[in-house]
């Protein structure tokens, strides 16, 4: 037989047995009319006495017609079709109103009054529309109606505004307010009339808008067009509208109290709609027909339309449902969406279609197992290659041909460096892990780590990729390499092959100068002799990057935070992220404004020239810490933020310098000592900086005091001629400041929230 014929057959087969379910459920009473022109009569409705089964399913068949037409009740309301899920579709002549104008006023005011006992009309598949340029149309709708002209008191009102401008305005489909609105009606609805007003009486429209309309109409079923404006014969077109039905007034459980009136028939369920009071009926599953005829509902045959067993598998039908069953030799319920039939196994061939699968499954494992350690190494080999390029790709970008470039030349000292790995350093440092966090530096972050051969190192990770910040690393390397001094940080290596390049430094163990003056803890040793030997340690270590270093090197961040303290106390100067080194030539560096406010020269700070003097300076507010145990902006007096070097220099000039000096410091009877380190902060302080004195000059001076060689000068002696600009106090102050923490980290910003030191610059700028 060919496709072709095989699928007419499929196509009558299902017209058939669509025929025949419609057939079925639009059933009349035996002996009762199943027609009226082309509308199907099922009960519970009838064309006449004992065919319906109340008046109130009553259809008039008017023959008047050809074809004759189904009325419900009387001649105006015309059926178009009965639902038996509770729903009649009639037209809607019988639900319109209108509102016209002219140019003399308003000529129609309708007055249209709807009402119903046992039908409702439909809330949820109705919309009343309303069509107009200048309309309020609405419904004035009533419940419960009582009194004999069908209706009570007004319980709800509903409707929508129309308004456009011209003609132009309104767009064909669109019912949005522009010549058309809907809304949704309320549930229950049985008695309404119309109502509408004009709030322009139609005046600037009368051209193309002479009537407005409102009516009920079936969701969906009008699509509304600018022509209709001006259309007068609108109100006669016919729409449909959706009315609901159910039978009596009682609930499922109050109707089966009556056996003899109760609707539902053999083989079919009561059920409760949304529309009650009232009930309907339908078929139970596996049935279909008329629940309210006696053998209304009959069995439907699954096995011939929905043929729902296996292959292999025989249909039997039973009353509402049906069953499968296999073929001899075949197990399982038959059913297609079941378990279907199987093949029934001997034991023996059972064991041996045993023995075939486990064969067949340790092939295929074997073979899988195979195919994932191929792919599996594959991957690897493939994620390797990546990482080395990655590796290659960072070690290039963060100065690593410019790093071996110098180690085969020699430059700088870079022979003494390690090039550490990546992976080295994250075991070192157990993956950068927050608790081995050092300190927070201006250029990067310093974690604790120890080493394989069982080194405590300091790591120093930048903050950033910046191409600013990774000069100012690359920049550190070759300070660092440069430097052999006792009381400076020592630059075990680095590393270029990570995100952001790595420094390696010997570990300090004490922490830094800043923890030793603030920190209240009371095994920290801060006698005079202490503090004398740091200070005389860092002004050695300073005069030897002015003069006696190979090249001259400005540090340009000089602050007690960046003074490291080993585990004798010893200094040890560190962060070299912003130092530069000079030709011996050169008196100054032209620059953008780079170190911490409290520590700032001045004179740097208005004329972007960096001198060693301006380190000097630097070096005197560190003195000056020493000294008082204050911050560089502390609090003074009144609770006032204030720069310590002003409050410093304005005690100095009042002379009275025992008011700010360290109480420790005073125990230890060595006052002498005491002023004459405060005469040359005070000196190294001075505005101008033609008047400070060298690095060189400080470190023999303070040497001079620690060897005690010769009597202490008197204070009157040290007060040298100097030659300064006297301004006030306040000249030394230049911002206030915050302090955040981080764990195990503490940073000062300023008051803008800029918690590193003022700017940074690109690295090797050219000197002006």
């Amino acid at each position: 037989m060919g496709f072709g014929c095989m699928f007419k057959e499929l196509a009558v087969f299902l017209v058939v047995v669509t025929v025949m379910a419609t057939s079925v459920a639009a059933l009349p009473k035996p002996g009762c009319q199943s027609k009226c022109g082309n509308i199907s009569i099922p009960y519970p409705f009838g064309t006449s006495n004992g065919c319906n089964i109340s008046s109130d399913f009553f259809i008039n068949c008017n023959t008047s017609f050809n074809p004759p037409k189904a009325f419900l009740w009387d001649d105006y309301i015309e059926v178009l079709d009965i639902s038996l899920d509770g729903h009649l579709r009639v037209t809607n002549n019988y639900f319109i109103g209108h509102d016209c104008y002219n140019s003399s006023g308003r000529s129609l005011y309708p007055d249209i009054i709807v009402g119903f006992t046992k039908l409702a009309i439909s809330h949820t598949r109705n919309k009343f529309t309303a069509i107009g340029c200048d309309t309020i149309a609405y419904i004035d709708a009533f419940f419960e109606p009582d009194s004999p002209h069908g209706f009570s008191k007004k319980n709800f009102s509903t409707g929508c505004l129309t308004f456009c401008g011209d003609e132009g305005d309104v767009i064909d489909g669109s019912c949005s307010s522009i010549g058309c609105c809907q809304t949704a009606i309320p549930r229950g609805l049985k008695v309404f009339y119309f109502n509408f007003s004009s709030p322009r009486n139609h005046s600037h429209v009368l051209s193309f808008n002479p009537c407005s309309y409102g009516f009920l109409v079936e969701d969906g079923a009008y699509k509304f067009h600018a022509s209709d404006l001006w259309d007068t014969n609108f109100g006669k077109k016919n729409y449909p509208v959706i009315l609901d039905w159910t039978i009596g007034n009682q609930t499922c459980e109050q109707a089966k109290m009556d056996p003899k009136n109760y609707a539902c028939k053999q083989n079919s369920d009561c059920t409760v709609p949304e529309n009650g009071p009232g009930y309907l009926c339908k078929c139970n599953p596996g049935f279909q027909g008329n629940p309210y005829l006696s053998n209304g509902c009959r069995d439907i045959d699954e096995c011939e339309r929905q043929k729902p067993c296996y292959e292999f598998g025989t249909c039997h039908n039973t009353p509402g449902s049906y069953n499968c069953s296999c073929p001899e030799g075949f197990e399982g319920d038959g059913r297609k969406n079941g378990t279907g039939c199987r093949p029934i196994f001997k034991p023996q061939d059972r064991e041996s279609f045993l023995i075939l699968v486990v064969t067949l499954g340790i092939g295929l494992s074997i073979g899988l197992l195979f195919l994932i350690a191929g792919l599996w190494g594959f991957y690897k080999r493939l994620q390797r290659r990546k990482y080395i390029k990655l590796k290659q790709k960072l070690f290039e970008r963060n100065g690593g041909l410019l790093f071996q470039k110098k180690m085969s030349s020699n430059e700088g000292g870079l022979d003494k460096a390690k090039l550490f790995s990546s992976k080295e350093l994250e075991i070192a440092t157990d993956q950068f892990n927050e608790n081995r966090i050092l300190g927070c530096g201006g250029q990067g972050m310093v974690y604790k780590g120890m080493l394989s051969d069982g080194r405590i190192v300091a790591v120093k990770k930048s903050k950033t990729i910046d191409e600013g910040y990774l000069e100012q690393f690359i920049n550190e390397i070759f300070i660092l390499s440069q430097i052999d001094h006792r009381n400076i940080i020592k630059l075990l290596g680095c590393c270029l092959e990570t995100e952001v390049p790595l420094l390696v430094y010997e570990f300090i163990p004490n922490g830094t100068l800043s923890h030793l003056i603030h920190d209240q803890n009371e095994e920290y040793p801060r006698s005079w002799d202490i503090r004398l030997r740091i200070v005389a340690e860092v002004a050695s270590a300073i005069s030897y990057l002015h003069s006696s270093a190979s090249i001259p090197i400005y540090h340009r961040d000089i602050k007690s935070s960046n003074i490291l303290l080993d585990e004798k106390f010893r200094a040890k100067v560190s962060d070299f992220g912003t130092s530069r080194s000079i030709s011996i030539d050169q008196t100054h560096l032209t620059t953008q404004v780079l170190g911490t406010f409290g520590y700032l020269d001045p004179e740097y700070f208005q004329s972007s020239q960096f001198t060693e003097k301006s380190d000097v300076y630097s070096f005197g507010v560190v003195i000056v810490e020493l000294l008082t145990g204050k911050m560089a902006i502390s609090t003074f007096g009144l609770q006032e933020k204030r720069g310590l070097v002003s409050y410093f220099m304005l005690t100095m000039e009042e002379n009275h310098l025992l008011d700010i000096v360290d109480a420790e410091i005073w125990k230890d009877g060595e006052k002498d000592e005491v002023v004459a380190v405060a005469q040359l902060a005070k000196r190294c302080l001075n505005l101008d900086g033609r008047y400070r004195p060298t690095m060189k000059e400080v470190a023999m001076e303070l040497e001079r005091l620690r060897a005690r060689q010769g009597d202490c000068i008197p204070i009157d002696q040290l007060k040298q001629v100097e030659v300064v600009v006297r301004k006030s106090a306040e000249s030394w102050d230049f911002t206030s400041f915050s302090t955040e923490h981080y764990p195990n980290c503490s940073m000062t910003s300023t008051s803008e929230s800029d918690v590193h030191p003022l700017m940074l610059e690109s690295s090797f700028e050219q000197d002006l």
